[in-house]
């Protein structure tokens, strides 16, 4: 039958080195380790030590199953510590969020589990009904979407808005609609919606739709869309969080624009559920983070108060 408090008893006998010690360790008998690692060898079929006196070797049995149960104990108090929902510092985190989040907010989130090793983290990328079929089944905790979603079994909640940038090549002159068309589109999964809002609030009398502007090609991977801007290809509309960390963002630039739209992000979760506090801690420490680094370089704050919707202009 398998027992832990054998692997136990065997971890100390390996790193002690001795029967002696590790009775002593254990508040047990010289005998009754030497029985717990008998019963051990039993259950497993093998023998785990090559005796030498009173010295003794792993055998390559006794090697593996010290690997094993480090491995054992080790998750047992990382699913120890999971069912903590108080906990602030400790417990698996799973999340998911399209890549156009996920491309600051995994490696933020990476930073805080360097400070925190009882954190563990389970990061996907994925377009937004992905996310919300995956939290329905259980496989993340939390998901972060760029629409408001409206489902019986699901929780939405507004968490946080980023400004939509219009990203044009560098060596780009133009600044108007025109211009724009003549270089034309690059696209991905939600950018004719955001170029929608952006151009229709910034250019009200003259834009009417994005079936007017020539199309220059489309990728499913917004991290890759800023490439072909930077190429000289055509424009976008993007998340500030994909321009700021894209490797392409010398080689392309934003063009001001008079009036901010913004894409608010939504927090999901399962009807009725109850997320942990270390989740609320990351996704405060981000949303603190973003505003630090916006509003500390002279943009001028902005409150969250929409429910619904992305690219919401504020």
């Amino acid at each position: 039958m398998f027992n832990a408090q054998y692997f136990r008893t065997f971890i100390t006998l390996v790193e002690t080195g001795s029967f002696t010690r590790t009775a002593r360790r254990l508040e047990m008998t010289q005998p009754g380790v030497s029985q717990h690692v008998r019963k051990l060898e039993q259950y497993l079929g093998r023998s785990l030590l090559e005796r030498q006196g009173r010295r003794f070797a792993l055998t390559e049995a006794g090697r593996r199953a010290y690997d094993y149960a480090l491995k054992l104990f080790a998750e047992h108090e990382q699913f120890r510590h999971s069912l903590d929902d108080e906990s602030l510092d400790s417990g698996e985190c799973r999340l998911a969020s399209p890549g156009s989040v996920g491309l600051m907010l995994y490696p933020f989130i990476l930073g805080q589990q360097q400070m925190h090793t009882g954190l563990t983290v389970s990061y996907s990328f994925a377009f937004n009904h992905e996310i919300v079929s995956d939290v329905l089944t259980g496989r993340h905790d939390l998901g972060i979407v760029t629409e408001a979603v409206r489902h019986p079994e699901v929780d939405c909640e507004v968490w946080h808005q980023e400004p939509l940038c219009l990203v044009v090549p560098a060596d780009f002159a133009g600044t108007g609609l025109a211009d724009l068309m003549g270089i034309g589109f690059i696209s991905y999964s939600d950018g004719v919606n955001h170029a929608d809002v952006l151009l229709r609030r910034n250019f009200p009398d003259e834009f009417r739709s994005m079936s007017h502007f020539p199309r220059q090609g489309f990728t499913n991977e917004v991290s890759m869309v800023l490439d072909a801007v930077a190429r000289g290809l055509g424009f976008t509309v993007v998340s500030r969080l994909v321009l700021e960390t894209s490797p392409w963002q010398r080689q392309v630039k934003e063009l001001s624009l008079p009036q901010p739209v913004h894409e608010t992000l939504h927090l999901v979760t399962r009807r009725g559920s109850r997320m942990p506090r270390r989740y609320t801690r990351l996704l405060d420490a981000f949303r603190d983070h973003r505003r630090h680094e916006r509003y500390g370089h002279g943009e001028p704050s902005m409150e969250v108060g929409a429910r619904e919707g992305g690219g919401e202009a504020d």
